[in-house]
């Protein structure tokens, strides 16, 4: 099958994020990496792109530059990534939208609700194919998790525990350093800090494993290093639509904790719980029953699950192949094949909805808040 061609803007050279969209976008041989604007300066973005194989003609200075020159062409890129600064996702995703590009947005996929709802209304009028990258959910443990919730193996779902906690920013003499600054500043950031960064990750695992939506909330926010203006440390309550309890903690200053990503799932006959740190694993008791530990890649498994299981059982499956999965259900999708099992930007704008209902609640002392966005009340 010939591949789809493929382009990138930001996830240049030093990006944290970039070597993990291109493993995972060429993982498969569904995509050829063509065209990419990598870099805020032009010159070093051109440079970095022909070292990765990209022709000079497609190595573009900025996005700007790449949205007219691939509109231009006659085998124009079939997928571009925007892996930029939070700031600038709306407007590149909005403008490739309109000239009839399919797109992958990195989360946040907006920094405003007002800007998340018209994502969503011109992702709909353009009729491609637009993704949010909530790559957590794609382990195929955490598939496993849902199908299991969705064929009611735990009966109703009466409790939600998600959590994104790690201590790589509790350094207060680390103010200053680039890579951990912006995340606290409200002009490269927005409202806010980790619940912005980390907590949707969490939040939005919560209502992609139970199919129910978050829709009041209570918040509590703080920044535990006074020269931060954003948090690094919240907690949040919630409820969904269909009543489930749930409680999520974030934090960047939780000292011991690496990644700490985490979810814990309870229904009327039985629990559930996975860890990013031990993909592979879900633990399972029933009712009255003993813990159960099911693997990845074991026979038994959902279908949801087995599909995007990569490696032989016992052999560990991380972070690039889960995003890896997202662009399988992406390439399915722009063919034709199936409808595509990826996060959508109802769901980009179901988070951002929530992080602002969460900053108005840590600022009202913790009052309860609608979370949904307008178009969706």
């Amino acid at each position: 099958m010939e591949k789809l061609s493929w382009g990138m803007v930001g996830g240049g050279e030093g990006s944290q994020i970039g070597p993990a969209h291109r493993m995972g976008a060429q993982a498969d041989g569904n995509f050829a990496f063509v065209a990419g604007a990598l870099d805020a300066d032009a010159d070093k973005g051109r440079a970095y792109a022909q070292t990765l194989g990209i022709a000079a003609d497609r190595a573009y200075g900025d996005w700007r530059e790449m949205l007219a020159g691939e509109t231009q062409r006659e085998d124009r890129i079939d997928l571009v990534t925007v892996a930029t600064p939070n700031a600038t996702h709306f407007e590149i995703t909005k403008a490739f939208l309109e000239a009839g590009f399919n797109v992958l947005c990195e989360k946040p996929m907006t920094m405003t609700v007002e800007e998340g709802e018209e994502i969503v209304r011109v992702a709909e009028a353009s009729g491609r194919v637009c993704a949010v990258n909530y790559c957590y959910s794609a382990y195929p443990m955490v598939r496993q998790m849902r199908a299991m919730v969705a064929d009611g193996e735990l009966g109703k779902i009466r409790l939600v525990v998600a959590n994104f906690s790690h201590g790589h920013h509790a350094d207060a003499a680390d103010a200053d350093n680039p890579r951990v600054r912006w995340r606290y500043d409200p002009a490269m950031a927005g409202v806010s800090g980790q619940m912005a960064d980390c907590g949707i990750h969490a939040l939005h695992l919560a209502s992609f494993i139970t199919g129910d939506e978050v829709k009041t909330l209570s918040a509590d926010f703080a920044s535990t290093i006074p020269s931060r203006v954003l948090e690094d440390d919240a907690m949040v309550n919630f409820r969904t639509e269909g009543g489930i309890v749930g409680r999520l903690w974030t934090s960047t200053v939780a000292i011991g904790r690496q990644h700490g990503l985490d979810i814990q799932v309870y229904g009327e006959t039985g629990g559930l719980r996975w860890a990013s740190e031990q993909p592979n694993q879900v633990y399972y008791q029933k009712l009255g029953g003993r813990m159960e530990i099911m693997e990845k890649g074991e026979a038994g498994l959902f279908d949801e699950a087995q599909r995007l299981s990569r490696v032989a059982i016992a052999h560990p499956e991380g972070f690039p192949l889960a995003v890896a999965n997202i662009y399988v259900d992406l390439a399915a999708a722009i063919r034709g094949q199936a409808k595509g099992d990826f996060p959508t930007p109802s769901d980009g704008l179901r988070s951002m909805a929530a992080v602002h209902a969460a900053v108005a609640s840590a600022k009202a002392e913790g009052a309860w808040t609608d979370a949904r966005p307008p178009m969706f009340r």
